[in-house]
């Protein structure tokens, strides 16, 4: 199946290698950029959000494309035939998202418990590379203002009552927060844009069963020590913003690893 692949970066210092990257991997695609650099296949986009970016470069998106990829300009992509041949292999899927390989940090011990989680129930998906079919995409965007838009596109599909697939086999690497305390802003920020996105469709009871237990569960992760302590506390800072009515597309940059757009 023909992919192309929207990738969003908040400035250019990652964009060279990504188009190398694309490049050798056969693929075409779009850069929406929040920096101007003279590099083909780069459009600019003031920062103004994940969610504004996906809806500028969603018109760039060619007619014959069949599968729409989303991705992170600061990843790098393995194995990316597994998760494509889950679309031709079961016609009813119309979303993949991929595993995330991180080496250092807290996030080695988030990840493990949060994909035990979304092999059984897709709670939440990983924005750093998503595929969609073309025509399925072409129904959610434009996407509402919303800082978790991996999420709330997930959320939609399920609405619309199609298939999403986890692919494991397909994974990104990437960096993310080196510290508890930074992951403490990562889980606030990711935790009260899901809300965001819970508020805006109607994905399976399963899943808004978890998001309505999560703020009553969450204090068990202080079992895992200091990790668990600011693992706890966003999450519960995440959900207050939310009942605060937060209703912003964007976090202010913190000094961290983790992506800002």
């Amino acid at each position: 199946m023909q992919a192309f692949f929207l990738v969003l970066a908040r400035d250019g210092s990652e964009v060279k290698r990504k188009t190398q990257e694309l490049d050798s991997l056969g693929f075409p695609y779009i850069i929406a950029c929040g920096e101007e650099v003279n590099y083909p296949n780069v459009a600019y986009r003031e920062p103004n959000g994940k969610y504004d970016a996906i809806n500028f470069a969603s018109r760039l998106v060619p007619r014959d494309a069949e599968i729409v990829g989303l991705n992170d300009v600061d990843t790098e992509i393995h194995n990316l035939e597994a998760a494509l041949r889950l679309f031709s292999n079961n016609n009813n899927v119309s979303l993949v998202f991929v595993r995330v390989d991180v080496r250092s940090g807290p996030q080695l011990l988030f990840y493990s418990i949060l994909d035990a989680l979304r092999r059984r129930i897709p709670i939440a998906a990983s924005g750093e590379l998503m595929l969609i079919k073309r025509e399925i995409f072409e129904k959610i965007v434009p996407l509402r203002k919303c800082r978790a838009e991996d999420s709330y596109i997930l959320f939609k599909v399920l609405e619309l009552g199609h298939k999403v697939a986890f692919c494991q086999e397909s994974y990104v690497i990437t960096k993310r927060t080196l510290d508890p305390k930074h992951e403490e802003n990562y889980k606030r920020r990711t935790v009260g844009g899901i809300y965001q996105a819970l508020a805006m469709t109607r994905p399976p009871f399963s899943v808004k069963l978890f998001y309505v237990m999560l703020p009553f569960v969450s204090p068990l992760l202080l079992m895992l020590g200091n990790r668990g302590y600011y693992w706890t506390k966003g999450i519960l800072s995440g959900f207050v913003d939310y009942l605060r009515g937060d209703q912003t597309g964007t976090w202010k940059p913190i000094q961290t690893h983790e992506r800002q757009l």
